[in-house]
Formats: C-alpha cells, sequence, structure tokens
C-alpha cells in the first residue's frame, strides 16, 4: 500500500461544477463517497492505496482521505484528461482531518506542484489525525 498527496486548488479545481474545498469533499465523504478524480499522468497507485487530499486555500493542509477503488484509466470520453482514479473518500477520517487539517508545515512539504507520494516521517501524523 502506497500514500499519495493529491493537490486540489478551490480556486481552479471542480467537482459536479462546484469548487472543490473542504466543504465539498466532506460532504461527499458522508453522502456520496464514491468520486473520480483526474491524474495528469497515470502514478503507481493501485487498489487500497490512500490518497491524502491537499487543499491549496484558504490555509493549505490536508483535510480528506480517501481509498484507491480501481488503477487510473484512461478517459475515453474526455480527451482533455489524462487519467482519471476512481477513489472512496473516507467519511469518519475525513470528518476528523476536517476538525483538525494537517498543515503545510506539519507535512513539511515545500512546492506542491502535483500528486506525489506521502514522505514515510509524516505518515504518522497523518494516520493519529485521521483516526486510521
Amino acid at each position: 500500500m502506497a500514500d499519495w498527496i493529491y493537490i486540489l486548488n478551490p480556486h481552479r479545481d471542480v467537482l459536479d461544477q462546484e469548487p472543490c474545498d473542504k466543504e465539498k469533499i466532506l460532504g461527499l465523504a458522508q453522502e456520496d463517497p464514491e468520486a473520480e478524480f483526474w491524474l495528469s499522468r497515470r502514478n503507481r497507485m493501485v487498489p487500497g492505496d490512500r490518497v491524502w487530499f491537499f487543499f491549496t486555500s484558504p490555509d493549505a493542509a490536508i483535510a480528506a482521505v480517501g481509498e484507491v477503488d480501481e488503477e487510473p484509466r484512461v478517459d475515453p470520453d474526455d480527451p482533455d484528461v489524462s487519467y482519471l482514479v476512481p477513489v472512496t473518500l473516507l467519511a469518519d477520517a475525513t470528518k476528523a482531518l476536517y476538525r483538525a487539517p494537517v498543515g503545510r508545515d506539519e507535512l513539511g512539504l515545500g512546492q506542491v506542484r502535483s500528486v506525489q507520494k506521502v514522505k514515510p516521517a509524516v505518515l504518522p501524523v497523518l494516520l493519529a489525525r485521521a483516526g486510521l
């Protein structure tokens, strides 16, 4: 199992034609947790991997988590999207992270530009904060 950081910019990223902010993802986790997220490249995600959602604003922090359901795949219906990865948002863990997000300083992150693996030293903090 691998852990990934997925960046969401609420000013740019949308899901169901709504900004992808912490409130939107928390609502989905609680009401409709199965979602698909865009990837610019395939990455080596496999079912069971965790995806930690890093929101760029208003406060840069991880405030949601989900599990990969299937390997990333090409979306034949949308040539502008390179890959889609099906993820099930974890309701209780996302709720815990929403209440107590893990900030950029705690993550030891510099510039975050794309999907990347979680640093091993940070994983215990994420797991504890999410109640996993």
